[in-house]
């Protein structure tokens, strides 16, 4: 960690090159920053149908790696779930039909389907990888019989509790994030009620030791706090915990906080009066 200028809060990703020897200092390849906001784009196998299971491999990597939204790798696959373990040397199907289903209007033609999840965010344009998973996400939650906002409300507050998490915190970032809306799904796919990208949920998976499946109600809000609790755990403060989440902890520590971090930041501590 020393040697990479990294902390506890930090993410590290898929291709992001690390010291592990020598000396401190700016002279070693360091880390790039990046908010939890923003995923990497997904690296597409142009004509591959399948893809064979390594070492260290999740769902989410499979995703980013064939550049197919996990909702679709799960179709494909029958009997493949969030929860399923993938064994080393496993074939998985991610192109190609879904065996005698038939498929989608959505997969044949998207063009004919309106986009749920736009590509843009205050000025902000998303790769077209990102925004497909997105949509994929939304349409997915949108055929579940999800809680309703007064449930996920309290299901954040709960969980605060019982990961000692102080819970008007919580319940301020989940409003702030979503209005507690477990179907709000971002351009950025960040997704549920904590508005998690699948990177952070990874990294949340780490900070919890199990899988989490962020279209679920419970590990969405599981994950969420898992992260608020790591970034107020490395943050000097309270207010530098809450703009980690909005910009990343390395982004933060580099660059101080962007004027709309700023704005995130009071907006939290105002909401988080109103629910104290």
């Amino acid at each position: 960690m020393q040697l990479n200028n990294l902390s506890n809060g930090d993410i590290i990703r898929p291709g992001d090159k690390l010291k592990i020897s020598g000396s401190t200092g700016n002279t070693g390849t360091q880390k790039r920053p990046s908010s939890p906001k923003t995923p990497p784009a997904p690296k597409k196998q142009s004509g591959n149908t399948s893809y064979t299971v390594v070492s260290g491999d999740t769902l989410g990597h499979i995703a980013l790696k064939t550049g197919t939204p996990q909702n679709t790798i799960l179709r494909l696959n029958p009997g493949l779930t969030y929860a399923s373990v993938l064994k080393i040397g496993q074939k998985l199907k991610v192109g190609g039909s879904a065996g005698n289903s038939a498929p989608r209007t959505s997969d044949v033609n998207p063009t004919n389907s309106k986009p749920l999840v736009k590509d843009n965010f205050l000025g902000r344009t998303y790769d077209s990888g990102v925004v497909r998973s997105a949509n994929e996400n939304k349409r997915e939650l949108l055929s579940r019989n999800l809680p309703s906002r007064a449930a996920m409300k309290s299901m954040v507050a709960s969980t605060a509790r019982q990961m000692g998490v102080d819970p008007s915190l919580a319940l301020a970032h989940s409003f702030q994030e979503s209005s507690f809306n477990m179907n709000a799904v971002s351009p950025a796919n960040a997704v549920g009620a904590m508005q998690v990208i699948p990177s952070a949920g990874q990294w949340a998976e780490g900070l919890v030791g199990r899988k989490l499946d962020l279209l679920n109600p419970q590990d969405n809000v599981t994950a969420g706090i898992a992260i608020i609790r790591a970034h107020q755990r490395s943050a000097p403060s309270v207010e530098m915990g809450i703009a980690y989440y909005y910009q990343g902890a390395t982004g933060v520590k580099r660059n101080g906080m962007y004027a709309d971090t700023k704005n995130y930041v009071a907006s939290i501590l105002a909401h988080q009066k109103k629910f104290g």
